[in-house]
């Protein structure tokens, strides 16, 4: 399957990579990296990620690298990453469309 990147998750990935780099850009450098290759790991197994709970939705998944959430959404023949969160931050409904 292919994987498309929202603008939003884009958004949320410079989001991340601009809080870590505050302290240790090679760090943050690195958690990208690791958000990047566990998004990849969906266009092999999509449904291993579990329903979102806040949407109950079964084309809304999730997997977690490190401390987020990668919020996707299973199209035809597509994953399409819609967000990504910290894992204490609850999804707003504006964020699956």
């Amino acid at each position: 399957m292919k994987i498309s990147w929202s603008p939003l998750a884009v958004e949320k990935l410079e989001n991340i990579y601009e809080y870590i780099a505050l302290d240790d850009r090679t760090a943050a450098q690195k958690m990208i990296n690791r958000i990047f290759k566990k998004a990849e790991t969906l266009s092999k197994n999509p449904e291993r990620g579990r329903k979102v709970p806040e949407t109950n939705r079964e084309e809304i998944r999730e997997v977690f690298e490190g401390e987020y959430r990668i919020i996707y959404r299973i199209e035809s023949k597509k994953v399409f990453i819609l967000t990504i969160r910290n894992f204490k931050q609850l999804l707003p409904d504006k964020d699956t469309e």
